[in-house]
């Protein structure tokens, strides 16, 4: 068989031959046309990304070469894993010093460069070999994954696939737009072990996202240990929407949690819903609860009477297995109530490495206003006590806030310009573009939709800058997509709902905006489906997408 070519003539791709002699050892030096289509399909697209027709091959004596650092051979160890599967390939780790001089893929932080960042890197590939630069970490893991995509589809199969493994030459440059690249799992209204949890962790990484943050409390359910308080884990986690047994992680699996989502560069915040979403908590015990009564029958019932507030008479409430909002409430009158807040953040902060605490804020329409803004005062006060900075729901905007603390916009634009005009940092999850619960269009099998139909081109076409109009850019710290768990129930809803649209929200805060067009990304995607199949995606075909299998 013949060299192949690869050029452009008349606006078209032309591809002229495929040939490996594998029998001789020897394969061509040009890259088959799926080989560079692959190189110009990477999700988030990089900064810089140029081919220059070329082929390295990756074959069973590649050899990946890490740095001494613990935390650079622990991401050649990730790469090892991510490519033995399919290749069968028993690929090692070197050193350095004891690499071969070529068929290497190389891991450094020596000669990063500074505009890079902590999170960017530069890949160059020759037919020689693969080198990988970054700054920090980080950027080396990011740009693994950048790897693992510029690979054929089947490099993601768990079982072993015919090759050649071809990766096209040449350099690739890039770095974040955002700083915060984020999506929410809401593990209160449905509970989600720790296996699936670890696969939502997955595919963050895989898009270059560096945080999760976990909703682990609400109305429904409580899903975290609390050891000075017992009985909201076990008792107030016992159930969930529409029945069900519910379910917590104890601190030991949080801990396992939050390590291995570290061991991906993807920081975990932790989420306690306050001073509203808080009737599993009520439930759990009487004397926080002061006149809240569960909905029943879809009818809200507050009882806002001080009696038996201040006299530790109050009952617990029932479990909630609905999805009403906004009926619950901690009371301010009570002294138990920041025993108990104190207690529940103090033991959050320490099983949590990340630098935030989440408060949550968020519609709070059973507490009195002024109320409410004195404990957003008072939480921030005990979260900075426990050596961590505060995020709320853009509510919080009403309270005493300064630059240390990060205000979600949700819903409504006055309270995150509250929020702006005293200096606190702004993450933009607007519902109706980044609301992942909700529903792609009317026919969507599960998700809501009080917010909007949400298709994979809605959730693309925004830009976090100017999403609230008056907003200084400069405070806008990144992106978050909440998932809400009302109406998923498995790991196969949260798939459904998830993709196609994760990728473009990992794109939209990772690529500079210059760079993106929902009609050039719409091409990317569609290629991207087969990936999606080979990692066992179960994900929503839309329609808008051009799909290639």
């Amino acid at each position: 068989m013949t060299n192949s070519a690869f050029f452009r003539g008349n606006g078209r791709f032309i591809f002229l031959g495929l040939a490996c002699i594998s029998l001789l050892g020897s394969c061509k030096k040009n890259p088959s046309p799926e080989t560079l289509l692959t190189f110009a399909n990477v999700i988030p697209k990089p900064v810089s990304a140029k081919t220059d027709g070329g082929v390295f091959f990756l074959t069973k004596e590649t050899v990946i070469v890490a740095e001494a650092a613990e935390d650079i051979k622990s991401i050649g160890k990730y790469l090892a894993l991510k490519l033995i599967p399919a290749t069968g390939f028993d690929i090692s780790i070197s050193s350095p010093d004891d690499a071969p001089n070529s068929n290497t893929i190389v891991l450094t932080t020596t000669g990063g460069k500074p505009e890079l960042g902590d999170e960017g890197y530069n890949l160059t590939i020759t037919e020689e070999g693969i080198r990988l630069v970054a700054n920090k970490p980080a950027g080396l893991f990011h740009g693994v994954q950048t790897i693992r995509q510029l690979i054929s589809d089947k490099i993601e199969n768990p079982s072993i696939q015919d090759g050649p493994w071809e990766i096209a030459t040449g350099i690739i440059l890039d770095y974040p737009r955002f700083a915060w690249r984020a999506s929410m799992l809401d593990v209160a209204r449905h509970f989600f072990g720790v296996e699936d949890v670890k696969r939502f962790i997955d595919f963050n990484a895989y898009y270059k996202m560096n945080t999760v943050h976990l909703h682990l409390s609400d109305d429904q359910g409580w899903r975290i240990e609390i050891k000075s308080w017992p009985n909201l884990a076990i008792y107030g986690g016992s159930t969930q929407v529409g029945g069900g047994k519910g379910g917590y992680y104890t601190q030991e699996q949080y801990a396992a949690l939050v390590t291995y989502a570290q061991s991906q560069y993807i920081t975990i915040i932790p989420e306690i819903d306050l001073p509203g979403h808080i009737n599993s908590a009520l439930a759990s015990y009487g004397e926080l609860n002061g006149g809240t009564i569960v909905p029943e029958e879809g009818r809200v019932k507050i009882v806002s009477s001080m009696q038996g507030v201040l006299d530790g008479k109050s009952k617990p409430t029932n479990l909630y297995k609905g999805i009403q909002v906004g009926w619950s409430t901690l009371r301010l009158e009570k002294p138990v109530t920041f025993t108990f807040v104190n207690d529940v953040l103090r033991e959050l902060a320490a099983m949590t490495p990340g630098p935030y605490l989440h408060i949550g804020g968020d519609e709070a329409h059973v507490t009195r206003k002024e109320d409410y803004i004195e404990f957003i005062n008072r939480f921030k006060k005990i979260v900075e006590a426990n050596g961590k900075k505060m995020i709320g729901w853009e509510e919080i905007g009403q309270g005493d806030l300064d630059g240390n603390v990060v205000a979600q916009f949700w819903s409504k634009p006055k309270y995150a310009l509250m929020a702006a005009e005293k200096g606190a940092m702004i993450l933009m999850s607007p519902s109706k573009k980044a609301y992942l619960d909700m529903k792609y269009d009317s026919l969507s099998r599960i998700g809501l939709k009080w917010a909007a139909y949400i298709e994979a081109d809605d959730a693309y076409n925004w830009d976090p800058s100017t999403e609230v109009e008056g907003i200084d850019p400069a405070q806008v710290i990144g992106v978050e997509a909440p998932l809400w768990g009302e109406t998923i129930a498995t790991m196969e809803d949260i798939e459904y709902l998830l993709f196609p649209r994760l990728p473009g929200i990992a794109e939209i805060g990772w690529t500079p905006l210059a760079f993106r067009s929902w009609d050039e990304y719409k091409v990317r995607l569609g290629k991207h489906g087969k990936r999606m199949q080979t990692m066992g995606i179960g994900f929503y075909k839309s329609p808008r997408v051009p799909w290639v299998f």
